[in-house]
């Protein structure tokens, strides 16, 4: 499940890649265009930073701006890096594998199911970028509720 950090984080993200590229904005601005709370989003954007997906600049004409085009910008790789593997169980993840104490493996139907829907997750956040999302209006707001 994404997390609220997740889905601030990806929202801050979709918003500074509307901005013109290069420009940065201030934690402030953000959260109040997005309805985030600020002391949230300091936090957020400090990890996104951190992960080198956003560069940031102090002083009064600083703030923040992504580290590269949003359409080099992974949205599974962001979602990783604010709320961890996106996989629902850990039995079932790539990076992260841990066997449950209560299953029995590769015969777990619970396990199974589980496997096909951390296929399908990895499937959307892994074909999607910030540009994708930032870009998403009129037909291709339709075609992209059409596709999910």
């Amino acid at each position: 499940m994404l997390t609220k950090k997740g889905k601030y984080g990806l929202k801050a993200a979709v918003f500074l890649a509307h901005q013109p590229e290069g420009k940065a904005l201030q934690v402030a601005e953000i959260a109040d265009a997005n309805h985030i709370p600020k002391k949230f989003l300091d936090v957020i954007l400090g990890e996104m930073r951190h992960a080198g997906f956003l560069l940031s600049r102090k002083g009064k004409s600083g703030g923040y701006r992504l580290a590269r085009g949003a359409d080099q910008i992974n949205v599974g790789a962001l979602i990783r890096a604010l709320d961890g593997p996106l996989a629902p169980l850990p039995c079932v993840g790539s990076t992260d594998y841990q066997p449950c104490p209560d299953c029995d493996g590769p015969n777990c139907t619970i396990r199974l199911l589980m496997a096909k829907a951390y296929a399908a997750i990895r499937e959307v956040m892994d074909d999607c970028s910030l540009a994708d999302l930032r870009d998403i209006s009129g037909d291709r707001l339709q075609a992209f509720v059409d596709y999910i």
